[in-house]
């Protein structure tokens, strides 16, 4: 079957080109795209070919955050049929290893991830996934909100990571798009003090509408950790959600937190070695997590959505129709500090 799809080439070189595509298998199902958001990585790729190790080599579909309507059904599954509305998990571990049997399917060595290289994505005007991760969406749940699910994941896996709950303290440190969907997820879960370190106003304005009751607009670090003694009465914040990236962020973090807190890292830092207070860090007793992606959060994802503890849709701060996909990459790109998620929908 013949689909036109957004493919990279090589870095800077994108556009919508006719693939072709399998028929599903007996556990996948054919999907009919309907709305696909930009991701930071998708970005990345567009302009430089790579993220880390993950190079492109060879032509690749990009794509990710993605919702859409099932068009076919494998023998062999039971749970969707034609027509239905669903989310899709874009990462599948493929075997029944050790971390799948565990439930750390995201960590598993084997799973692929849509839009990493060499698996495709999903700008495309239809595409085939495994039916295990492919989420029914409610009525009250529009496909937007669908793609949606996705970045929402990140927040939920890394509050989850922080062990967030009624009354923690959380600051979170950068107000992108993964900032702000945590800011909506700490929310959810009950936090008391949500702060959140960022500069740019239109994001902080963004993170006060998702729920951030406190902000910190400065890099310095001195009157940052003012800052946090005056929001905590100097005892420190339960939980500090990296967002961001940057060295400095987490070097602050390790201060912020009171004895016995944890630091969930989410961001990826473009500096590998960043020095740290490991001499704080025993003292205190802090806990360190990664997050890496998330796992087991799709039917969390659309419930906070469907029964409106969360509201995802502010965040769409601009939309494209799939034919303009190069338009809505361009504009991820080059308006990223005043967008926080470009939409394409079909």
């Amino acid at each position: 079957m013949k689909v036109k799809a957004g493919v990279l080439e090589k870095a800077n070189v994108f556009g919508i080109k006719e693939v072709e595509i399998k028929d599903p298998g007996p556990n996948e199902v054919l999907i009919k795209t309907k709305a696909v958001g930009i991701c930071g990585s998708d970005v990345h790729y567009y302009v430089e070919g790579r993220i880390g190790p993950y190079i492109v080599n060879e032509p690749l579909i990009l794509g990710h955050e993605t919702a859409g309507e099932v068009a076919k059904v494998g023998k062999n599954v039971t749970h969707l049929k034609e027509g239905d509305r669903v989310a899709l998990e874009p990462g599948v571990p493929c075997g029944c290893t050790d971390f799948v049997k565990r439930g750390l399917y995201n960590l598993c060595p084997s799973i692929e991830f849509f839009a990493t290289p060499p698996i495709h994505g999903t700008f495309a005007e239809y595409f085939v996934h495994d039916a295990n991760f492919a989420f029914k969406l409610p009525d009250n749940v529009s496909f937007e909100e669908g793609a949606m699910c996705e970045p929402l994941s990140v927040g939920i896996h890394a509050n989850r990571q922080g062990s967030v709950g009624l009354g923690s303290r959380v600051l979170i440190t950068g107000a992108g798009p993964i900032g702000l969907v945590n800011v909506l997820c700490a929310r959810a879960a009950g936090a008391g003090v949500i702060a959140v370190v960022e500069t740019h106003k239109n994001r902080l304005s963004m993170a006060k509408e998702c729920g951030a009751t406190h902000s910190i607009e400065t890099f310095d670090r001195k009157e940052q950790l003012e800052q946090v003694h005056a929001i905590t009465d100097g005892t420190g914040f339960d939980v500090v959600i990296e967002c961001s990236g940057a060295g400095p962020a987490a070097q602050m973090a390790v201060e912020a937190l009171k004895p016995g807190g944890t630091l969930v890292f989410v961001g990826l830092f473009s500096q590998l070695e960043v020095p740290m207070d490991l001499n704080a860090i025993t003292q205190k007793e802090l806990t360190f997590k990664g997050v890496f992606r998330y796992r087991n959060t799709y039917p969390t994802a659309i419930d906070l959505i469907s029964s409106k503890q969360i509201d995802v849709k502010p965040l769409i701060t601009k939309r494209f129709p799939w034919e303009q996909v190069k338009d809505a990459m361009d504009c991820a790109h080059k308006e990223a500090s005043s967008q926080i998620k470009v939409m394409t929908e079909w």
